[in-house]
């Protein structure tokens, strides 16, 4: 009996039976009493997440197993080799059967923020999407919100792409990982409501599948993301905390001048004048000093006629190889703390775009080499297929240039693909001085750079090419743009 595939059918638990988050209201007479007791504090100023009851239809709060869940696709978290041994995997995995397993390894791991389709085999669910959610230290914490955010937003991303009706959300953070339940819930609710909000007309429901333990978190954030009258709304505004992100959900790291020194503390004790003086001393000698040596080296052997182009490429490769050693062992969440390279959608040939924000880049407080570890850590499995770039130049001060020495550095030090794949490279709004400095760099330095290059005076001439959806612009960008250029005609860019 216990065996018999029909006979377990039956325990699936089919989502248009349970009921919505909208209509848990009438269900709850507490929440009408604490609605009554709160609304005499009529609040002026409006909430961020105001009262939408066609997103509340959406929302399910189910406790129970996830895995009986018939959404289109349901989400399993694991660890970066995607074979993590928690609850909600070990159930997926036995109700899916063997062949998940199968499937998984072909998939060869997923890194932390991301998010990977497989089929559900014996699961009631269609797909199952599997993501990383990240290891959490109070210390690095701002990392940890923004790959947390991009579990969520990749998960419903990928529902979109793949016109799904509904998601079946597991916690995505492990006890494991350490990530605390209250913090991990305020993203999680957040995230999900910005993308209905904003790119989820498609998505009819929702489903956060929770355990006994966590259904009281969630049941007391889920008014503050999703009220479920105006009154709830009111009660609940005091209660959001200061930090909602920006307009998608994501953390927004405060512009704070961030100092990385090769050894934090060695020149804690000087006033911070002092300290910027030698930090911009040492950008000169420490940073480019030691990548001098291998690629000067190789190319006066190469001007000799000693080194041949093969074995020249080799040299390249193994070079390169040891950057991106080093840049995966390393601790580089102060640079992504800048927000100064991010992927976001894709274009409208269906390639990766990769937003480079020029005025989020503090060359003289940051360590140099860091900064190319970074890059590489990020652009590695980026560049594998064809990509696109889109350098955001606007309001950049002189403080937030590049050095052209830098640029060719770094150049020197990539792997080929990077070059070979990059297809296109958007530069926005362009002030002369630096159309003259690209110019010469690409004319003189780089060849088949030049070509590559589009400058763009406006916004409305980017969206001809990546459309605005798919695009993550940093509000001050937008703010200029609308200020110099007018405000874009919403009809035709957003198809509205």
């Amino acid at each position: 009996m216990g065996m018999d595939p029909l006979g377990a059918r039956s325990q699936f638990v089919d989502i248009q039976t349970l009921p919505t988050w909208q209509q848990q209201l009438d269900n709850d007479g507490e929440e009408k009493r604490l609605v009554r007791s709160h609304s005499m504090l009529s609040q002026s100023f409006p909430s961020p997440f105001p009262y939408r009851p066609d997103i509340n239809r959406k929302i399910i709060l189910f406790v129970g197993d996830i895995a009986l869940l018939n959404c289109t696709a349901v989400v399993n978290t694991s660890n970066e080799s995607l074979n993590d041994k928690n609850p909600t995997s070990d159930s997926i995995h036995q109700l899916a059967g063997p062949e998940l397993r199968d499937e998984l390894l072909k998939l060869k791991g997923c890194r932390t923020g991301e998010a990977k389709l497989t089929k559900g085999f014996n699961l009631a669910a269609r797909f199952i999407i599997h993501t990383v959610g990240p290891k959490y230290k109070a210390k690095y914490r701002t990392a940890a919100e923004s790959s947390l955010y991009s579990c969520y937003r990749n998960i419903m991303q990928l529902a979109a792409e793949q016109s799904m009706a509904s998601v079946g959300f597991c916690v995505v953070t492990t006890t494991k990982r350490g990530y605390p339940l209250e913090d991990a819930t305020h993203i999680a609710l957040r995230t999900v409501r910005r993308f209905l909000e904003n790119h989820g007309n498609g998505i009819e429901t929702v489903v956060f599948a929770v355990s006994d333990t966590e259904e009281s978190v969630f049941k007391k954030l889920l008014p503050l993301y999703y009220p479920r009258c105006e009154g709830e709304e009111k009660a609940c505004l005091p209660l959001i905390p200061a930090d909602i992100g920006n307009s998608e959900g994501e953390p927004v790291v405060p512009e704070r001048r961030i100092r990385i020194t090769e050894k934090p503390g060695s020149i804690e004790d000087e006033c911070e004048e002092d300290s910027l003086e030698l930090d911009l001393g040492q950008v000169g000698t420490h940073a480019f000093a030691r990548m001098e040596g291998d690629v000067d080296k190789q190319r006066k052997l190469i001007l000799q006629g000693q080194m041949s182009e093969a074995a020249m490429q080799k040299q390249h490769q193994r070079n390169y190889g040891r950057w991106l050693c080093r840049a995966r062992a390393e601790d580089l969440s102060d640079i992504a703390a800048l927000k100064a390279l991010y992927q976001t959608g894709v274009d409208i040939c269906g390639r990766t775009v990769m937003v480079v924000v020029g005025r989020n880049i503090p060359v003289t407080l940051i360590d140099v080499e860091k900064a190319l570890l970074y890059f590489i850590h990020v652009m590695d499995h980026i560049t594998v297929k064809e990509y696109v770039m889109v350098y955001f130049h606007t309001l950049t001060g002189e403080h937030n240039h590049l050095d052209t020495d830098f640029l060719k550095k770094l150049y020197d030090i990539v792997d080929v693909k990077y070059k070979k794949n990059l297809m296109a490279f958007y530069f926005v709004h362009p002030t002369f001085r630096s159309k003259v400095s690209t110019w010469f760099f690409t004319t003189f330095s780089v060849s088949g750079m030049k070509e590559k290059v589009r400058y763009l005076d406006n916004l409305q001439q980017l969206f001809t090419c990546i459309k605005p959806e798919q695009l993550d612009i940093p509000p001050f960008v937008l703010e200029y743009d609308a200020r110099v250029n007018g405000p874009y005609h919403h009809s035709e860019a957003s198809g509205l």
